[in-house]
Protein backbone atom coordinates (compact mmCIF):
# COMPACT_ATOMS: atom_id res chain seq x y z
CA UNK A 1 0.00 0.00 0.00
CA UNK A 2 1.45 3.22 -0.94
CA UNK A 3 1.87 5.47 2.30
CA UNK A 4 1.37 9.18 1.92
CA UNK A 5 2.12 12.07 4.79
CA UNK A 6 -0.12 14.93 5.63
CA UNK A 7 1.34 17.94 6.73
CA UNK A 8 -0.72 19.77 9.27
CA UNK A 9 -0.82 23.04 11.05
CA UNK A 10 -2.91 22.18 14.10
CA UNK A 11 -5.99 22.46 12.17
CA UNK A 12 -8.90 22.68 14.00
CA UNK A 13 -11.15 20.60 11.74
CA UNK A 14 -11.95 16.83 11.28
CA UNK A 15 -8.56 17.10 8.54
CA UNK A 16 -6.65 14.71 11.17
CA UNK A 17 -8.88 12.60 12.57
CA UNK A 18 -10.04 12.00 8.73
CA UNK A 19 -6.42 11.55 7.53
CA UNK A 20 -5.94 8.85 10.88
CA UNK A 21 -8.45 7.15 9.96
CA UNK A 22 -6.29 5.61 6.67
CA UNK A 23 -4.20 3.13 7.70
CA UNK A 24 -1.62 4.37 4.77
CA UNK A 25 -1.15 8.20 6.01
CA UNK A 26 1.21 9.33 8.82
CA UNK A 27 0.53 12.44 10.24
CA UNK A 28 3.03 15.49 10.62
CA UNK A 29 2.03 18.58 12.58
CA UNK A 30 3.55 21.90 13.45
CA UNK A 31 2.15 24.94 14.72
CA UNK A 32 1.66 27.47 12.06
CA UNK A 33 4.01 30.79 12.30
CA UNK A 34 4.84 32.37 8.96
CA UNK A 35 4.70 31.13 5.73
CA UNK A 36 8.68 30.90 4.80
CA UNK A 37 9.25 29.14 8.33
CA UNK A 38 6.35 26.37 7.58
CA UNK A 39 7.62 25.41 4.23
CA UNK A 40 11.47 25.84 5.82
CA UNK A 41 10.81 23.39 8.44
CA UNK A 42 8.90 20.95 6.03
CA UNK A 43 11.54 20.69 3.81
CA UNK A 44 14.23 20.14 6.34
CA UNK A 45 12.01 17.65 8.58
CA UNK A 46 9.41 15.47 6.38
CA UNK A 47 11.34 12.03 5.50
CA UNK A 48 10.34 12.33 1.75
CA UNK A 49 10.26 8.59 -0.11
CA UNK A 50 11.34 10.33 -3.40
CA UNK A 51 14.48 12.67 -4.40
CA UNK A 52 11.98 15.40 -6.18
CA UNK A 53 9.16 17.16 -4.75
CA UNK A 54 6.23 18.93 -6.66
CA UNK A 55 4.85 21.60 -4.76
CA UNK A 56 1.13 22.51 -5.81
CA UNK A 57 -1.41 24.22 -3.53
CA UNK A 58 -5.08 23.13 -3.18
CA UNK A 59 -6.67 25.42 -5.81
CA UNK A 60 -3.91 24.78 -8.35
CA UNK A 61 -3.95 21.81 -11.17
CA UNK A 62 -1.23 20.99 -13.59
CA UNK A 63 -2.15 21.45 -17.08
CA UNK A 64 -0.84 17.72 -19.19
CA UNK A 65 1.95 19.50 -20.78
CA UNK A 66 3.37 20.74 -17.76
CA UNK A 67 2.94 17.04 -16.22
CA UNK A 68 4.65 15.73 -19.17
CA UNK A 69 7.52 18.03 -18.48
CA UNK A 70 7.28 17.32 -14.60
CA UNK A 71 7.73 13.27 -15.53
CA UNK A 72 10.72 13.96 -17.89
CA UNK A 73 12.38 16.32 -15.41
CA UNK A 74 12.00 14.46 -12.14
CA UNK A 75 15.31 12.16 -13.01
CA UNK A 76 16.76 11.12 -9.65
CA UNK A 77 20.44 11.27 -11.90
CA UNK A 78 19.39 15.18 -13.22
CA UNK A 79 22.20 17.49 -12.02
CA UNK A 80 19.56 19.98 -11.85
CA UNK A 81 18.41 21.23 -7.65
CA UNK A 82 15.16 22.54 -8.75
CA UNK A 83 13.05 23.98 -11.75
CA UNK A 84 11.27 26.77 -12.36
CA UNK A 85 7.82 26.85 -14.32
CA UNK A 86 4.79 29.71 -14.95
CA UNK A 87 1.25 29.58 -13.53
CA UNK A 88 -2.03 31.38 -14.87
CA UNK A 89 -4.38 32.52 -12.63
CA UNK A 90 -8.27 32.59 -13.42
CA UNK A 91 -10.59 35.17 -12.04
CA UNK A 92 -14.29 35.10 -13.07
CA UNK A 93 -13.83 32.08 -15.75
CA UNK A 94 -11.29 34.02 -17.58
CA UNK A 95 -7.48 34.07 -17.20
CA UNK A 96 -5.81 37.01 -15.55
CA UNK A 97 -3.16 37.73 -18.48
CA UNK A 98 -3.11 41.37 -18.13
CA UNK A 99 -4.01 41.77 -14.79
CA UNK A 100 -1.24 39.89 -13.00
CA UNK A 101 2.23 40.07 -13.39
CA UNK A 102 2.08 37.35 -15.62
CA UNK A 103 4.55 35.72 -16.34
CA UNK A 104 5.92 34.70 -13.13
CA UNK A 105 8.38 31.88 -13.03
CA UNK A 106 7.83 30.30 -10.03
CA UNK A 107 10.06 27.17 -8.32
CA UNK A 108 8.03 24.32 -7.40
CA UNK A 109 9.78 21.29 -8.22
CA UNK A 110 13.16 20.47 -6.36
CA UNK A 111 15.51 18.54 -4.19
CA UNK A 112 13.91 19.45 -0.55
CA UNK A 113 17.47 19.53 0.40
CA UNK A 114 18.43 22.14 -2.01
CA UNK A 115 15.98 24.52 -1.32
CA UNK A 116 14.98 27.15 1.36
CA UNK A 117 12.37 29.75 1.87
CA UNK A 118 12.82 33.39 2.58
CA UNK A 119 10.11 36.12 3.52
CA UNK A 120 6.74 35.70 5.83
CA UNK A 121 4.21 35.81 2.98
CA UNK A 122 4.48 34.85 -0.44
CA UNK A 123 8.09 32.99 0.04
CA UNK A 124 10.90 33.52 -2.49
CA UNK A 125 12.69 29.87 -2.66
CA UNK A 126 16.06 29.91 -2.96
CA UNK A 127 17.97 27.32 -4.70
CA UNK A 128 20.99 25.97 -3.77
CA UNK A 129 22.44 24.46 -7.32
CA UNK A 130 21.69 24.28 -10.67
CA UNK A 131 17.99 25.68 -11.81
CA UNK A 132 16.13 24.55 -15.09
CA UNK A 133 12.94 25.94 -16.35
CA UNK A 134 9.98 23.80 -17.53
CA UNK A 135 7.58 25.05 -20.26
CA UNK A 136 3.73 24.37 -19.16
CA UNK A 137 1.78 26.02 -16.59
CA UNK A 138 0.18 25.68 -13.25
CA UNK A 139 -3.46 26.91 -13.48
CA UNK A 140 -4.34 28.19 -10.28
CA UNK A 141 -7.88 28.92 -9.09
CA UNK A 142 -7.32 31.89 -6.46
CA UNK A 143 -11.15 32.48 -6.08
CA UNK A 144 -12.13 29.00 -5.89
CA UNK A 145 -13.59 29.87 -2.50
CA UNK A 146 -15.11 32.97 -3.35
CA UNK A 147 -14.26 36.49 -3.02
CA UNK A 148 -15.20 36.78 0.48
CA UNK A 149 -12.06 33.86 1.64
CA UNK A 150 -9.87 35.70 -0.81
CA UNK A 151 -10.14 39.06 1.16
CA UNK A 152 -10.16 37.58 5.03
CA UNK A 153 -6.92 35.43 3.46
CA UNK A 154 -5.37 38.84 2.02
CA UNK A 155 -6.10 40.21 5.54
CA UNK A 156 -3.99 37.91 7.10
CA UNK A 157 -1.05 38.36 4.14
CA UNK A 158 -1.22 42.22 4.27
CA UNK A 159 0.08 41.91 8.54
CA UNK A 160 2.78 39.69 7.33
CA UNK A 161 3.62 42.10 4.54
CA UNK A 162 3.61 45.28 6.52
CA UNK A 163 6.08 43.54 9.17
CA UNK A 164 8.37 42.92 5.78
CA UNK A 165 7.82 46.23 4.84
CA UNK A 166 9.01 47.57 8.03
CA UNK A 167 12.01 45.77 7.95
CA UNK A 168 13.08 46.92 4.42
CA UNK A 169 12.39 50.71 5.85
CA UNK A 170 14.15 49.99 9.17
CA UNK A 171 17.46 49.10 6.58
CA UNK A 172 17.17 45.81 7.60
CA UNK A 173 17.54 44.24 3.92
CA UNK A 174 19.86 45.25 1.29
CA UNK A 175 18.89 43.64 -1.98
CA UNK A 176 19.96 45.92 -4.58
CA UNK A 177 23.01 44.36 -5.66
CA UNK A 178 20.63 41.61 -6.98
CA UNK A 179 18.67 44.01 -9.03
CA UNK A 180 20.87 42.51 -12.10
CA UNK A 181 21.27 39.32 -10.83
CA UNK A 182 21.27 36.23 -13.24
CA UNK A 183 18.88 34.55 -11.12
CA UNK A 184 14.99 35.51 -11.90
CA UNK A 185 13.79 34.85 -7.90
CA UNK A 186 16.73 37.19 -6.80
CA UNK A 187 15.95 39.72 -9.07
CA UNK A 188 11.89 39.49 -7.97
CA UNK A 189 12.86 39.60 -4.41
CA UNK A 190 15.40 43.07 -5.02
CA UNK A 191 12.08 44.70 -7.44
CA UNK A 192 10.13 43.56 -4.46
CA UNK A 193 12.16 45.73 -1.38
CA UNK A 194 12.54 47.96 -4.07
CA UNK A 195 8.72 48.63 -4.48
CA UNK A 196 8.35 48.73 -0.75
CA UNK A 197 10.57 51.96 -0.02
CA UNK A 198 7.72 54.15 -2.66
CA UNK A 199 6.04 56.36 -1.64
CA UNK A 200 2.02 55.89 -2.37
CA UNK A 201 2.35 52.10 -3.10
CA UNK A 202 -1.32 51.73 -3.57
CA UNK A 203 -2.14 53.99 -6.47
CA UNK A 204 1.36 52.64 -8.30
CA UNK A 205 0.39 49.40 -8.20
CA UNK A 206 -3.34 50.12 -9.92
CA UNK A 207 -1.53 52.22 -12.59
CA UNK A 208 0.88 49.79 -13.44
CA UNK A 209 -2.32 46.95 -13.68
CA UNK A 210 -4.30 49.51 -15.64
CA UNK A 211 -1.98 51.78 -17.40
CA UNK A 212 0.52 49.59 -18.34
CA UNK A 213 -0.42 46.29 -18.36
CA UNK A 214 -3.58 47.47 -19.44
CA UNK A 215 -5.75 45.17 -17.31
CA UNK A 216 -8.56 46.26 -18.81
CA UNK A 217 -8.14 43.94 -21.47
CA UNK A 218 -8.69 41.07 -19.40
CA UNK A 219 -12.34 42.95 -18.68
CA UNK A 220 -14.27 42.69 -16.15
CA UNK A 221 -12.57 40.40 -13.80
CA UNK A 222 -9.32 42.36 -14.61
CA UNK A 223 -10.59 45.67 -14.10
CA UNK A 224 -12.00 44.08 -10.64
CA UNK A 225 -8.56 42.46 -9.68
CA UNK A 226 -6.41 45.85 -9.88
CA UNK A 227 -8.92 47.20 -7.74
CA UNK A 228 -8.80 44.49 -5.29
CA UNK A 229 -4.65 44.24 -5.22
CA UNK A 230 -5.53 48.31 -4.75
CA UNK A 231 -7.13 47.58 -1.68
CA UNK A 232 -4.65 44.72 -0.40
CA UNK A 233 -1.45 47.27 -0.78
CA UNK A 234 -3.21 49.90 1.05
CA UNK A 235 -4.13 47.50 3.95
CA UNK A 236 -0.39 46.67 4.28
CA UNK A 237 0.35 50.04 4.25
CA UNK A 238 -2.68 51.42 7.34
CA UNK A 239 -1.01 48.39 9.34
CA UNK A 240 2.61 49.78 9.06
CA UNK A 241 1.41 53.40 9.93
CA UNK A 242 -0.24 51.67 12.88
CA UNK A 243 3.77 49.61 13.98
CA UNK A 244 5.51 53.09 13.79
CA UNK A 245 2.78 55.05 15.53
CA UNK A 246 2.39 52.30 18.48
CA UNK A 247 6.26 52.36 18.24
CA UNK A 248 6.04 56.38 19.01
CA UNK A 249 3.97 55.76 21.92
CA UNK A 250 0.71 56.69 20.68
CA UNK A 251 -2.76 54.97 21.64
CA UNK A 252 -3.97 53.08 18.46
CA UNK A 253 -6.72 54.68 18.15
Amino acid sequence: MYKRQLYDSLSTDRTVEIAKAHPNVTVVQRKFDNWGAHQNWGVQNIPFKHPWVLYVDADEVIEPALADDVRRAADPASTFSAFKMRRKDMFMGRWLKRAQMYPVWIVRLFRPAKIRYERLVNPIAIVDGPLGTLNGHIIHYPFSKGVEQWFERHNSYSSFEAQELLKVRAGKRQPTGKLFSRDANDRRAAMKDLYYRLPLRPQIKWFYYMLIRWAWLDGKPGIAYARMVYLYEYMATIKVMEARAKARGQPPA
